[in-house]
């Protein structure tokens, strides 16, 4: 609740707080769950939001759309922390939930802050208050939700993956904070176009990292005689710590193709150039190391099994030990699937099974293959043949139907 020093210090907090959209209406990015007709704005339309789960990569406006649901909907609703909260806290939030529930009728929305990080016990002690609906969580994580919290929590809500903010809309975010009150007006900026894309740019679709980049921007850059702070492309290049090279976004996208027809084409040093161009321009190295990965199955595949462990090793390594160290995993998993024979076997067979999944969904499946039915006891169990026996799979109208063929040696 606001008092009466709520906003006495409003003006040291970072731009990128003071900047936080209070409505949908100045939400930016997100379109394809939030846009018009799209599943989540019905529900906030509606005001008939569930227990969610919102995840992606930071600054991407996950903990900011969970506050906006909060107050749209009318609710009671409390903030919190997986990483600073214990059970005892969840108690007693549990506590106070069901006494406005009683007396109020009034649910509420625990917003979490790092969710993945709760632990077994704090999840299970909230499982009762999710089933009767008496508190509705909206959970934020930049982890995967799927493999970093317990099964019995996410099966209880539903998942919204959030995506990187795409460069026209933080260039929004930008262009917003330098004319707002509570922004950066004061500061009377002039800035030209090249600075603002690459702080839109290099930021890698953190909306708060760009922002907060412009705010000490404006803070260290001197006012002229004219009263306007001048921001160039070279401030912005110093106030993101990112070394600047000639990168556009048509370039960008011209070079991550090179790299991914180099790691095709086997060529090692192309691969790496073209890496390394991109990571020194700013992009963030874990965009290269999946790329890897896809590559690792699509153009090398069963030929060499091993290129998949090394590309998903790199993307761990990068996770874990951060830049420059993580450069020498994502080197040798290039230099890997460069090396490794080509084999594009694995997406031949997945588009051609994806065309008849859509095209011939026919589920008179064979008889002896259905679960626990008579004619199950007609189906042969391979291991008493030797491994092998000679049976129909497939269903009649795809029995002749071969995705993959053998005649290749696989190494």
């Amino acid at each position: 609740m606001d008092n009466l020093f709520s906003n006495k210090y409003n003006h040291l907090k970072p731009l990128s707080e003071r900047m936080r959209p209070k409505t949908l209406s100045d939400f930016i990015g997100q379109q394809h769950i939030l846009g018009q007709g799209k599943l989540l704005r019905r529900l906030i339309d509606a005001k008939r939001v569930p227990s969610v789960i919102f995840h992606g990569p930071p600054g991407t406006g996950k903990t900011t759309l969970a506050g906006i649901i909060a107050e749209s909907v009318g609710g009671r609703f409390v903030k919190m922390n997986a990483a600073s909260s214990g059970v005892a806290d969840v108690k007693v939030v549990i506590d106070e939930a069901k006494k406005h529930f009683e007396m109020f009728g009034k649910k509420t929305y625990l917003l979490l802050d790092e969710c993945h990080r709760w632990s077994k016990a704090q999840s299970d002690s909230l499982l009762g208050v999710l089933e009767s609906g008496e508190i509705l969580l909206i959970g934020s994580t930049t982890e995967s939700p799927t493999y970093n919290m317990t099964r019995a929590i996410v099966s209880r809500v539903s998942l919204f993956e959030f995506k990187k903010v795409e460069v026209g809309d933080i260039k929004k975010a930008l262009q917003r904070a330098i004319v707002a009150e509570n922004g950066l007006k004061t500061f009377n900026i002039k800035i030209d176009d090249d600075a603002l894309t690459y702080f839109a740019t290099a930021c890698g679709g953190d909306v708060r990292s760009a922002l907060n980049g412009l705010e000490v921007g404006a803070l260290t850059t001197n006012i002229n005689l004219r009263g306007e702070t001048i921001i160039t492309k070279d401030t912005a290049v110093e106030c993101l710590q990112k070394k600047t090279l000639s990168l556009s976004e048509d370039i960008f996208y011209h070079i991550l193709s090179a790299f991914c027809k180099s790691l095709r084409g086997s060529d090692a040093t192309a691969a790496l150039y073209y890496a390394n161009r991109l990571i020194e321009a700013g992009c963030e190295p874990q965009l290269l190391a999946r790329r890897t990965i896809c590559h690792a199955s699509e153009d090398v595949g069963l030929s060499d099994p091993n290129a998949l462990i090394q590309a998903n090793a790199a993307l761990f390594a990068l996770d874990k030990l951060g830049m420059p160290e993580g450069n020498l995993a994502l080197t040798q998993a290039i230099i890997y699937v460069c090396n490794a024979p080509k084999d594009n076997r694995v997406v031949v067979a997945k588009d051609m099974a994806i065309d008849d999944a859509l095209n011939h969904p026919d589920d008179n499946i064979p008889d002896y293959l259905r679960n626990h039915t008579e004619a199950s006891k007609r189906y042969k169990y391979p291991h008493d043949y030797g491994g092998y026996v000679e049976q129909q799979y497939l269903p009649d109208s795809l029995k002749d139907r071969s995705y993959f063929k053998k005649d290749k040696k696989l190494r």
